[in-house]
């Protein structure tokens, strides 16, 4: 199972509203995925998160 490293949260916005002034409230969920460290242990994280962790990792 994998733990979740990831500390950000939904993005939430209201929709556009009609004529009548209706608002709904949207929520875009983050793009979670699973990732292996070198200790073996997996971890879920934002493929935002992702992407700078192999580019520090390469750096160093």
């Amino acid at each position: 199972m994998a733990i979740n490293a990831s500390v950000r949260k939904p993005n939430m916005k209201k929709r556009i509203r009609s004529h009548a002034l209706n608002t709904t409230n949207s929520t875009q969920k983050l793009n979670l995925q699973v990732h292996r460290l070198d200790d073996g242990t997996k971890v879920r994280m934002t493929t935002k998160e992702k992407r700078t962790f192999k580019k520090n990792e390469k750096a160093a």
